[in-house]
């Protein structure tokens, strides 16, 4: 047998394993009219919870500035790559709104909203020729400053509470 035909009987073999498995996974979760048990909506909604709280942590602005930090590039620089994260992560996140509550999404839609806010209202006062670190020194003062910087702390609390309620 020639070399491309094992690598595609190998590749079907490998396909048709994970359907098999998929189905009977999922026919291991479904009761005997096709719904999903009570436990297993459960634990989808409890691992929703888990994976916004990563987000809104991920989001929080100082973190934000730690791990995109480029000290070196222009203010308005900075701002686009401190927004460009903020939106990939809730983009990637997008998703898990079907497990939460609205108001548990709607408090991490306003968290994102209002740190892209904070961010670019900062970077207009900049003036044209200031770097990132600028920009960076000015969101952190903000947030020790202003109590709109701890949001992110509230809507953890939201999410936890709610995650809790579910368990209990």
């Amino acid at each position: 047998m020639d070399s491309n035909l094992i690598i595609i009987l190998v590749i079907v073999i490998v396909v048709m394993t994970a359907v098999v498995y998929i189905f009977t996974t999922r026919a291991k979760n479904e009761n005997g009219d096709g719904l999903i048990n009570k436990e297993t909506a459960t634990t989808m909604q409890l691992q929703a919870y888990e994976r916004l709280l990563i987000l809104v942590d991920r989001i929080a602005l100082p973190n934000v500035i730690t791990r995109v930090n480029q000290p070196a590039s222009s203010a308005r620089e900075m701002q686009m790559l401190l927004i460009q994260s903020i939106r990939s992560e809730y983009d990637y996140n997008i998703t898990q709104q079907i497990y939460v509550t609205v108001e548990a999404w709607n408090a991490v839609k306003n968290l994102k909203e209002q740190n892209l806010l904070i961010i670019n209202q900062l970077a207009n006062v900049l003036p044209p020729n200031a770097t990132g670190l600028d920009l960076n020194k000015l969101l952190l003062e903000f947030l020790m400053n202003d109590k709109k910087g701890s949001l992110h702390e509230v809507v953890s609390e939201v999410l936890s509470y709610e995650a809790k309620k579910l368990m209990g």
